[in-house]
């Protein structure tokens, strides 16, 4: 065993009796807490942008009242990649975003 770690073992955990033993904690407190580590900030941040792009797009999309059909055909790929890119679980290439901006009559501008 390493230095200065003390082994637990399961007698040295209370399980909590009722409900009212638990201590609840908000999204905005465990998010706060979790901020505090080092390289979660970024990556929050980074996620969080990639997830407005996707909302930004499909907004845009259904405004214009297109289908992901419609716009996949005028940028010239599939509707899964629309799909894909609205959900805002994938990356994007700038090709692709490009792309799908100028088929919903917008363009990218990179600052």
């Amino acid at each position: 065993m390493k230095k200065g770690k003390a082994k637990l073992k399961r007698q040295d955990f209370k399980l909590p009796e009722s409900a009212a033993d638990l201590k609840w904690y908000t999204f905005e407190e465990v998010l706060a807490e979790a901020m505090k580590k080092k390289g979660f900030k970024e990556a929050y941040e980074r996620e969080r942008r990639r997830r407005d792009l996707a909302d930004q797009i499909r907004t845009s999309r259904t405004a214009k009242k297109l289908s992901q059909q419609t716009v996949a055909k005028k940028a010239a790929m599939s509707q899964s990649v629309i799909a894909r890119l609205e959900s805002g679980d994938h990356g994007v290439s700038v090709d692709t975003l490009s792309r799908v901006a100028h088929a919903l009559g917008k363009r990218v501008e990179i600052v």
